[in-house]
């Protein structure tokens, strides 16, 4: 069956109102609340005679997995998206943030482009392949995960359950202006807090002011150098002081001053390895001042990941969108993470995030997707099922 042949099953209404639904559900993490959403997608999803489930992970969140059994003689190819969006913030949006407003091409609403329309478009695509009959000779298997805004713990219950056992490759539908991406940096975010010894604002010389400890350890900080080879995809990595609190009144020596640190690492970095320099500047403090106290506590720690784009995968995915849509593509890298920093490195399984929608709509106020995006996006996901699944 030709590709164009299912591409004009690809029904843009109905793409478009399942988009416009699940936006209307309010899964901001926190306290994320995906469990209706969840239950939602296996329904449609169950019309679409998929095999579903429901993976419980508190009272009001889940996962929800639909499958399209295979042959068995290729591996799964795995379809994921999170369904949780953060908030819509204190700007006034243009359309409700949960309205699935639709003006001038575009559908706007928090999680239209990150990524609620990249899950629709996915199922969308695994309806189609469905009703065409098409004998796949691996399964297809759809993961909508929960909490992927804060902790994944939806990514991670899914590969403790063995959800990728069996997967051969996987495909992540964050936006890309339907572009290929194969790398991400890692997050690693720590929190520093100096300690120092209270005392009367007019007498300051009787306490030891954390505040300015504080101060000490971050001229040592911005001095800092890391140990890195240099990514051809995502360049350097990056450090920025995020917050700093300390203090309890203006005429009290603050004995306890903290700040959050935003570190964007590259692939082949270790993120131990850097917490064990920032112990040995804590160290060197302390031998020059014997005063001085600090301590380190990790808040996210998510390595960088990268699939080689000369993976046949990543070949594969570059040949569908040549073939189907007549462009050229390279693979690039992102600076934000996904899931794909919990599914590839205790499994090593190529991905690829391909989604319709622009990043720099991600976490904007007035959020939209493009449907003429959206409609590319479920063609490209049809043509991606049939060319690693069935030629």
């Amino acid at each position: 069956m030709k590709n164009q042949v299912l591409f004009d099953q690809v029904n843009q209404e109905e793409v478009v109102t399942l988009l416009q639904e699940m936006i209307r559900f309010n899964t901001v993490n926190s306290p994320g609340d995906e469990k209706p959403l969840a239950e939602y997608m296996e329904k449609q999803m169950k019309s679409f005679d998929m095999e579903t489930e429901i993976h419980d992970l508190t009272k009001t969140r889940a996962n929800v997995i639909g499958k399209i059994k295979g042959s068995g003689q290729r591996k799964a190819l795995l379809f994921n998206g999170h369904l949780d969006t953060v908030p819509p913030g204190d700007v006034e949006w243009k359309y409700g943030p949960f309205s699935g407003e639709i003006a001038e091409g575009k559908i706007y609403g928090r999680g239209s482009a990150d990524m609620k329309g990249g899950l629709a478009a996915m199922m969308i695509a695994a309806k189609i392949v469905k009703n065409a009959g098409l004998e796949l000779e691996g399964d297809l298997i759809i993961a909508g995960t929960a909490g992927e805004e804060t902790d994944s713990i939806g990514a991670i219950d899914y590969l403790e359950k063995g959800g990728l056992e069996g997967v051969g490759a996987i495909v992540i539908g964050e936006p890309s202006s339907c572009g290929i991406n194969i790398a991400e940096k890692g997050a690693f975010w720590i929190e520093i807090t100096t300690y120092g010894k209270t005392a009367h604002g007019a007498f300051p010389e009787q306490g030891v002011n954390a505040v300015k400890q504080m101060h000490t350890f971050l001229s040592e900080l911005f001095n800092y150098q890391y140990d890195y080879e240099e990514n051809d995809l995502l360049g350097h990595p990056s450090m920025n002081v995020s917050t700093i609190n300390g203090g309890v009144k203006t005429n009290v020596v603050p004995d306890k001053c903290s700040i959050t640190v935003d570190m964007r690492t590259v692939p082949g970095m270790d993120h131990d390895e850097i917490i064990k320099d920032i112990e040995k500047i804590i160290g060197k403090l302390k031998e020059k001042d014997d005063t001085f106290d600090a301590d380190i506590a990790i808040q996210n720690n998510r390595p960088a990941v990268e699939t080689d784009k000369n993976h046949p995968f990543v070949q594969l995915s570059q040949e569908v969108i040549k073939e189907n849509f007549n462009k050229a593509v390279e693979p690039q890298g992102v600076n934000f993470y996904t899931d794909a920093a919990v599914f590839l490195p205790p499994t090593n399984l190529p991905a690829i995030f391909y989604g319709p929608g622009d990043a720099n709509m991600a976490h904007q106020p007035n959020e939209h997707i493009t449907i003429e995006s959206l409609m590319e996006a479920t063609k490209f996901y049809v043509a991606m099922i049939k060319k690693y699944l069935v030629e």
